[in-house]
């Protein structure tokens, strides 16, 4: 599934605020507008709205949130805390907390365009992880600095967030630590997140073992029609079973 381009607005009046994505916000009430008329959620459906919060903020194809499930499962501690905390420590992420870009994929671009640098070299993948005394600086040319001056000078100092430092005259950002949970900037359950994929790995096992034990049975089936000596009748009644006819 490829990343989502389409209109942010109708996101966020589905989804609620989504910071990375637009700095624009759900007009007031419009959630409770659209439970109403929506109706009573199901449990699935609200698994399915916050798997798809994290995956619109951060800017992810289904795959690149999968993946990073299944590492955050691997991990020692809880899988929740661990995958937001891959997902904050990503390069966009933090220019984006840090106030150097508007948006996540306005910080994609930025270093897709190799204007970014992390500890003096020219990173260009946005999904660079981010490690404690990691210091991002902007490119020595006009051009970079210019557009990120025009995020620094919207974004509100307040809201940046205690595992990061910024040097906004010398346009540089320092990694002071790992993220806590608490500081990130996502309104979302992230425990719901991690039981929408387990549930969906246990479907598909289910699926793919059921698929297996008819491929099986098949197989076997054929075999005993040939080298078991049956009347007519009994071969057509033996080929209905195995068929599923009765």
């Amino acid at each position: 599934m490829s990343r989502y381009r389409g209109p942010r607005f109708k996101k966020i009046r589905r989804l609620g605020a989504l910071p990375g994505l637009t700095s624009k916000r759900p007009r007031a009430g419009s959630d409770l507008r659209n439970q109403s008329r929506a109706g009573k959620k199901s449990q699935y459906r609200i698994r399915l709205e916050e798997k798809q919060k994290l995956r619109f903020h951060y800017g992810l194809t289904e795959r690149q949130l999968l993946k990073y499930v299944r590492i955050a499962a691997k991990a020692k501690g809880s899988t929740g805390q661990v995958l937001l905390q891959l997902l904050e420590m990503r390069l966009d992420n933090i220019l984006f907390r840090l106030g150097m870009a508007s948006t996540i994929p306005r910080a994609r671009q930025l270093v897709n365009h190799r204007h970014i640098l992390v500890n003096g070299r020219i990173v260009d993948i946005p999904s660079y992880r981010c490690k404690p005394r990691d210091i991002i600086t902007a490119k020595d040319e006009q051009k970079s600095r210019v557009m990120i001056q025009n995020s620094l000078d919207s974004f509100p100092q307040e809201e940046l967030p205690k595992h990061l430092t910024l040097h906004p005259f010398q346009y540089k950002g320092l990694v002071n630590h790992i993220i806590d949970s608490k500081w990130v900037g996502l309104k979302i359950n992230e425990l719901l997140v991690v039981e929408y994929y387990s549930r969906s790995f246990s479907h598909e096992r289910s699926r793919i073992t059921g698929n297996l034990i008819d491929k099986t049975f098949s197989i076997v089936a054929n075999i005993l029609l040939r080298i078991i000596p049956t009347t007519s009748g009994e071969k057509e009644a033996f080929t209905y079973y195995r068929d599923g006819v009765i």
